[in-house]
């Protein structure tokens, strides 16, 4: 009886790994994040059974019953964990440590000194503690403006093909009734990251990293749609700006921020097409300073 036990158990081994297999790589990368910030479980897949392999396992088990001494005890046990990991992945607080933790035990290169140098040597009068300041700004007067669905604080900063295409897509959610809330915002990191002559324009990429909120809800009922308003994304971006190649900072302005219009000098009250009502001229297409015309995440 046990030899035979024995004998179909090494006969079916290559089931049995394959069963071990399938849980190994369930346990291994259930957790992985991904780049989808509305994630149920703050992770990648959800690390199921091939539905092909599951129905071929149970097929083998109506053929062979003796098998069920090994798969029930398996599946008990792969079901216990996957059930404490989602209980786990949904609640916020575990979430929110882990991300404190990750901001703490993170490492972000720092590029400032030499990209400075690089711009210095053709713009004597640039300074990277000025420019990041004006980004950090840039950045969170952009979330500001994303959840008031207003785009107009945001006019004076994007270039016309940026701005149009946030624009677009802040109609839509005010088509849906829907707003995109972005709050508690601490950012972690922020540094010059590169420097490029590109033609005629001049191309200088920021690094940001940033600890927030982000959620969807409903604008009538103010119920939540997507995402949990108690839990936290750490997001690490990158923005680009570009100017006209040639032109110099001026020494006298506070800091990189459109406050007046640099052609005629009146109050800054950009029109949606990024014109100065004063003077008509075209403040945010990188004639006359830096203008942002590129933010994503990246990984």
């Amino acid at each position: 009886m046990k030899r035979n036990f024995l004998k179909k158990a090494k006969q079916y081994l290559p089931l049995i790994l394959l069963v071990g297999g399938l849980l190994a790589c369930t346990f291994a990368f259930g957790d992985v994040g991904n780049n989808n910030r509305y994630s149920s479980d703050g992770g990648g897949g959800d690390g199921d059974f091939d539905l092909g392999a599951l129905l071929w396992l149970i097929h083998i088990c109506f053929e062979h019953p003796w098998l069920l001494i090994i798969v029930i005890p398996v599946c008990i046990v792969y079901f216990i964990i996957k059930s404490k990991k989602k209980k786990n992945g949904e609640n916020a607080n575990v979430i929110n440590q882990r991300v404190q933790q990750q901001v703490r035990s993170e490492s972000t290169f720092d590029n400032s000194a030499m990209v400075a140098a690089q711009l210095q040597a053709i713009d004597p009068a640039f300074s990277s503690d000025k420019f990041i300041g004006f980004a950090r700004e840039v950045f969170m007067t952009i979330q500001a403006a994303w959840t008031a669905k207003d785009w107009k604080p945001i006019r004076p900063f994007e270039s016309e093909a940026l701005f149009n295409q946030h624009k677009q897509q802040l109609d839509e959610y005010i088509r849906l009734g829907k707003t995109n809330v972005v709050e508690k915002i601490a950012i972690q990191h922020c540094s010059l990251h590169s420097f490029q002559q590109d033609g005629d324009k001049e191309v200088l990429t920021v690094w940001l990293n940033a600890v927030m909120r982000d959620y969807v809800i409903d604008d009538a009922t103010k119920k939540v749609l997507e995402s949990d308003p108690n839990r936290d994304w750490y997001m690490h971006y990158e923005m680009v700006f570009n100017r006209k190649a040639g032109v110099k900072t001026n020494p006298g302005q506070r800091g990189n921020a459109v406050t007046n219009c640099p052609n005629c000098g009146a109050p800054t009250e950009i029109t949606s097409s990024g014109q100065c009502p004063y003077c008509g001229s075209v403040v945010t297409n990188g004639e006359h300073d830096w203008v942002l015309t590129d933010i994503h995440s990246r990984n």
